[in-house]
């Protein structure tokens, strides 16, 4: 499969989509409140309109699955987008610039290209399989930090590791690492795909908050995926780490959720 069309119109979109965002942002925008209590906005709203509208244009066949209007079944085929309009509502409402519009094409399950565009940073991440992963048109890796003592932990919210019953992961990390920061959302898996971080967690996501992740830690050269060490967007919990503490990340996840279902 050519996925270079794809990964093309995927970061243009996710471009696009974040200009709009972008006419809205640090203007006193309102949040309503959804059914589990997190904030929606027009703009979150006008982008997922807009990117779902262009999808249907290029591509009517595919199904659609995006945070605020939900699913659209496709024709039979393997193809799925996965949208987030506008990933960390509640950063974009107080005017702090770390969100992200988030766009991923699934064939068959498996998230195949992505683009993660961070408008008020004017940053644009994106990948396919085997056409590498880039940063603003230059190739990005994970890096090389193979100690926890000079490792940079990052996560977005302190409560759901309490919530999941796993703060004990996040203490042993925030004690060995080189330092730990609240750095949120999508903006964490960014910092480790581009080498700036090490670890990234997140105790309980939706696919349309990681969708992109799988093939651009893949093709950084690191590893997206469940605290079991299953690559993939679809498990509840994201895991984003460089390659050389992969197998330490995952011994001290693993066995932490172990002892939290023995007790």
């Amino acid at each position: 499969m050519n996925l270079q069309p794809y990964l093309n119109f995927t970061k243009q979109l996710a471009y696009r989509a974040g200009r709009i965002t972008l006419s809205y942002f640090n203007k006193g925008i309102q949040a309503d409140f959804k059914a589990d209590e997190s904030p929606v906005t027009a703009a979150d709203r006008a982008a997922e309109e807009f990117i779902r509208g262009e999808i249907e244009k290029s591509y009517p066949t595919h199904a659609i699955v995006g945070e605020e209007f939900g699913e659209k079944a496709g024709s039979g085929n393997p193809f799925r987008w996965i949208v987030d309009p506008i990933d960390g509502t509640k950063s974009f409402i107080r005017g702090v610039p770390m969100y992200s519009v988030l766009i991923a094409l699934e064939v068959e399950g498996v998230v195949r290209a992505s683009a993660v565009c961070f408008p008020a940073l004017d940053e644009l991440l994106y990948a396919a399989d085997g056409l590498g992963a880039w940063n603003n048109g230059r190739r990005v890796h994970v890096s090389e930090v193979s100690n926890l003592k000079e490792a940079v932990f990052t996560f977005t919210s302190w409560s759901g590791f309490c919530t999941r019953k796993r703060l004990d992961v996040f203490e042993q990390l925030h004690k060995e690492c080189f330092f730990c920061r609240g750095w949120s959302d999508a903006y964490g898996y960014f910092l480790v795909a581009t080498g700036r971080a090490e670890i990234n967690l997140d105790p309980a996501i939706k696919i349309w908050d990681v969708a992109p992740f799988p093939v651009i830690m893949r093709e950084a050269g690191g590893f997206f995926g469940s605290w079991e060490g299953k690559e993939g967007h679809a498990f509840g919990e994201g895991l984003a780490v460089n390659a050389a503490l992969r197998s330490r990340v995952l011994k001290l996840t693993r066995s932490k959720k172990t002892a939290t279902k023995k007790r």
